[in-house]
């Protein structure tokens, strides 16, 4: 069967100053409801916010069969492809989307890094973390992370070496899906999608 070709999802207005392109996590697609309340509250926030999918999520969307995340190097090479179109763009996605992004943030030229979920490391492995290239990163980038994230606690990320350009939004009690315990998630992620949007108008550019 042949590759599905890349399609896109758009909120927000189509001229605005930021644009913020977002890839979806291992799990879900781009309209899965996390993505979707995130693209459109950021979009009513006059940033227009683009979403894509990864081969397999695609191929996935074409035949029903689950399969695995695509190898490091289709994820980035992806990453590459939908850059391109949007020059000048923030560029960010949840947990593996972001993941992907932050490794292809400075070659592309990215205005700005947004990270919903950052996967430190495994959830149970914190001796394997998943940090290397954050070191020298140099694109201004804003972490929005969970306090009790089984992929990366604020404990153990405190320790991390990381470059003076990223920033954190923490969710006090929040796990790898930015939500607490007993609390809706769009009540959740409501605390801070003000701080996202803020960070964007500040760093994000000037999308062309």
């Amino acid at each position: 069967m042949p590759r599905a070709e890349l399609a896109f999802l758009h909120d927000g207005p189509a001229d605005a100053r930021v644009c913020l392109v977002l890839a979806h996590g291992a799990g879900a697609p781009m309209d899965s409801p996390f993505m979707s309340w995130w693209a459109a509250s950021l979009g009513a926030r006059d940033i227009h916010v683009v979403r894509f999918e990864f081969p397999y999520m695609r191929q996935r969307r074409a035949d029903g069969r689950r399969r695995p995340p695509d190898r490091e190097y289709v994820l980035l090479q992806t990453w590459r492809e939908v850059a391109a179109r949007w020059p000048g763009a923030a560029i960010g996605g949840k947990s593996m989307g972001g993941r992907a992004a932050s490794m292809v943030a400075d070659e592309v030229g990215a205005a700005a890094l947004v990270c919903l979920g950052y996967p430190f490391h495994p959830p149970g492995k914190p001796e394997s973390p998943r940090i290397g290239h954050l070191a020298g990163l140099t694109v201004p980038a804003l972490f929005v992370q969970g306090a009790n994230d089984s992929f990366g606690r604020r404990d153990e990320v405190a320790g991390y070496r990381l470059a003076p350009g990223i920033r954190f939004a923490w969710v006090e009690g929040g796990n790898h899906d930015l939500v607490q315990r007993g609390t809706p998630p769009e009540d959740t992620w409501g605390t801070v999608v003000d701080v996202v949007a803020g960070f964007l108008a500040a760093e994000g550019g000037t999308a062309r």
